[in-house]
């Protein structure tokens, strides 16, 4: 394919007017200059056993091998530093609205999410014992992530905020996982179903004028859907002002395309105003094939209209070997993410795939 590529490209331009040459050059630089804008992440968290000079070690051959940024899921102050001393980003990964710190429980248990059905996620988490949601309608969650936001962003080794479980709790889970959770969700079913609290339906009818009590079918009323999703970018949004206030980017973990997004966890996040996004495009969780991440990947750049750059997230125990990872990677470039973000145990294999891949996109370009 490369091949026939090159002699199409040599047949056209052997018969093209200077101007027509000067355009092609353009277009040779266009490709240059987004080689040079690809930055690719990794998301992991630090581990207190780690040394500085293992670290600078690591983090160096992330940077030859065209990783700009990390995200990092705790505070660990020499791992920050000893990324950005190899030129890389460090940002803090931040638990959103899932938050299950023993603290928060006990001093504010209605705070959190309720299902249809009225049970809270203070006691009854749905799934797993850490899904605890918080309710985005609430002013007080929001000023409390603010402040989160704030204190995380006022360290100087921290360079920006990643937001992650930004959404409400999954009324249909990624389809890989029913068997693992022996549910079926060909329809959505109410224990899994957030937030009907009080405060999220007393803002809802003040918005909308409907009573939700009244509606016969909740789960299929759009404006009801429309209403969640505002209520998280609303949260979204007002982070993204903390962060701009300390001029530093945020950036979020979102599911994998617009469509999956808001019909799984109500996450609208082409609205949200961010520096970046890194949608999970986790094939296996969906039981696609790989080539299905240009297709995420397409989805989503097309949604944004360049708002901002699309990052996309790989989860590396999907793959079965580096020639898939390389696949992988291959597709999300060629189809317009602006990186590649690497969930799992980045090796010298995995390293190589990726320059690989950039290459191969250069080719392709």
């Amino acid at each position: 394919m490369t091949n026939r590529r090159n002699f199409l490209k040599t047949g056209m331009l052997a018969g093209l007017a200077p101007s027509v040459l000067t355009a092609a050059a353009t277009t040779s630089d266009i490709a240059a200059d987004k080689k040079k804008a690809w930055k690719h992440w990794v998301w992991t968290r630090p581990n207190a056993k780690d040394n500085e000079a293992d670290l600078r070690k690591l983090y160096k051959k992330y940077y030859d091998a065209g990783i700009r940024g990390i995200f990092f899921e705790a505070d660990g102050e020499m791992h920050y530093r000893a990324a950005k001393a190899e030129k890389l980003e460090a940002h803090r990964w931040m638990w959103t609205m899932n938050r299950g710190e023993q603290s928060l429980l006990q001093s504010h248990p209605e705070w959190y999410a309720q299902n249809r059905k009225g049970e809270s996620c203070a006691d009854k988490p749905p799934y797993v014992g850490y899904y605890r949601w918080l309710c985005p309608s609430r002013e007080e969650v929001a000023q409390y992530l603010e402040e989160d936001v704030r204190n995380i962003l006022s360290k100087d080794y921290i360079d920006g905020i990643h937001l992650d479980y930004v959404r409400y709790c999954d009324v249909v889970l990624p389809v890989n996982l029913w068997d693992n959770y022996k549910v079926d969700q060909t329809k959505e079913l109410p224990e899994y179903d957030y937030c009907y609290c009080e405060v999220c339906q007393q803002k809802f009818e003040a918005w909308r004028g409907t009573n939700l009590n009244e509606v016969q079918f909740p789960e299929e009323n759009l404006s009801w859907r429309l209403y969640r999703y505002n209520a998280i970018t609303n949260i979204v949004n007002r982070l993204a002002v903390v962060a701009k206030s300390k001029k530093k980017p945020i950036t979020a973990a979102v599911f994998p395309t617009p469509e999956v997004a808001r019909r799984n966890v109500r996450q609208d996040w082409v609205a949200w105003n961010l520096d970046g996004i890194c949608p999970m495009i986790y094939h296996g969780f969906y039981k696609e094939p790989v080539a299905w991440i240009g297709d995420a990947v397409t989805e989503g750049v097309q949604a944004l209209h360049q708002k901002f750059p699309l990052y996309a997230g790989l989860y590396l125990p999907d793959f079965k070997n580096t020639t898939e990872v390389e696949q992988g990677m291959t597709y999300a470039l060629q189809k317009g993410a602006a990186g590649i973000s690497i969930f799992g145990s980045v090796t010298d294999d995995v390293l190589d795939a990726l320059k690989k891949a950039s290459a191969a996109t250069m080719q392709y370009l």
